[in-house]
């Protein structure tokens, strides 16, 4: 059985103290810390956060947002820790020079605020937007910065996320897009990193995920379809893989799983494999979920382990909204803040016309 509030805990921790094993990924706190507080919304356990709690992690998010000035700042968006606020420039030289926003750590953070509360009343929406459009490549993709020579389906996904969370695609081509990721399904029916690379998991879902966002769901044929059904359902062995000839891994019973659902082929799936295949990476003494059972756990299981034991509806967990990989209870609260952004527009409109 699953033990829910010692995995809550487990996230918890990760909140106030990173581990030694984890001081590698201080540039990426940012998705350290969606990890645990969307896990622990997803266990439906947001009151081990206080309500102070909650608000310093509001004003530490929105302290790694970088806004456009005078020139300096190259990329809007937000970072994925302060550390670059802390440099000591060189002479008549402005830490500004060094800031540009991070599509992956602008999409956690964007998240991060939806899960808490937030109203999101403080985003800059078109240094967003603008920040996005400019990391866009010729050929439809994306890279994760303005500096960044990784372009990818990953950051395709990153793109549509923050575009459809700050409901503004601004210039972004999604028709280039939409052709970027047609390009990379392989000839098994999966989806490639990179175009003419090897079919993954990770990006098949990324693929579905950035073509159910960006309203192109359709660009997909009934043939392509049942060759990515298929693809997806034969990573099946027990848990689920991420390629071909590859272990069992705790986080593609959210990938591979999410990516089903997205096509409705989810219940084609054998639930009480993955289950059974889960419920064993899990920690009972300290909490999480490992990659591998028997071996250390780490938040980025945990979560994806969460998620994919909520998509087999485990007692005790809040519904996951699988391409934007937030619970649905978070998913709703952004429809509604999305509702007053359209009413406000609205207003704006009419008194122009008045």
């Amino acid at each position: 059985m699953m033990n829910k509030r010692i995995h809550a805990k487990y996230f918890s921790r990760f909140l106030n103290l990173l581990p030694h094993r984890l001081s590698c990924h201080d540039s990426t706190r940012a998705t350290i810390a969606f990890f645990s507080v969307s896990g622990i919304d997803v266990l439906d356990s947001l009151d081990l956060i206080s309500e102070q709690s909650k608000q310093n992690i509001i004003e530490w998010i929105y302290g790694l947002q970088v806004i456009p000035k005078e020139g300096n700042v190259k990329c809007g968006g937000f970072q994925g820790c302060t550390a670059l606020n802390l440099l000591d420039p060189p002479e008549n030289c402005s830490t500004d020079n060094y800031k540009w926003g991070h599509l992956a750590m602008t999409y956690t953070c964007i998240a991060i605020l939806v899960i808490l509360g937030d109203d999101l009343s403080r985003l800059d929406r078109k240094a967003i937007v603008d920040g996005v459009k400019s990391v866009q490549k010729p050929d439809g993709s994306f890279s994760a910065s303005i500096e960044g020579n990784e372009f990818d389906m990953r950051f395709v996904y990153c793109a549509c996320c923050i575009c459809y969370m700050i409901n503004d695609w601004g210039d972004v081509d999604k028709e280039l897009m939409g052709r970027y990721i047609l390009s990379s399904i392989r000839y098994d029916g999966g989806v490639s990193q990179h175009v003419e690379n090897e079919s993954h998991g990770g990006t098949t879902f990324c693929a579905l995920a950035a073509l159910q966002l960006s309203d192109q769901m359709h660009l997909l044929t009934s043939k392509q379809l049942e060759k990515v059904k298929r693809w997806l359902l034969f990573r099946q062995d027990g848990g689920f893989q991420g390629r071909p000839n590859k272990p069992i891994d705790t986080c593609y019973s959210f990938w591979i799983g999410s990516a089903l659902k997205i096509i409705d082929a989810f219940e084609l799936s054998n639930f009480k494999e993955n289950r059974e295949y889960i419920l064993s990476c899990q920690d009972i003494v300290v909490g999480g979920f490992s990659k591998w059972s028997g071996t250390t756990s780490d938040p980025f299981h945990t979560y994806f382990g969460l998620c994919g034991l909520s998509f087999l509806r485990e007692p005790g967990l809040l519904d996951v909204m699988p391409s934007l990989n937030i619970s649905m209870r978070a998913y709703e609260r952004l429809k509604s803040i999305h509702k007053v952004w359209d009413l406000n527009s609205q207003m704006e409109v009419q008194l122009n016309i008045e």
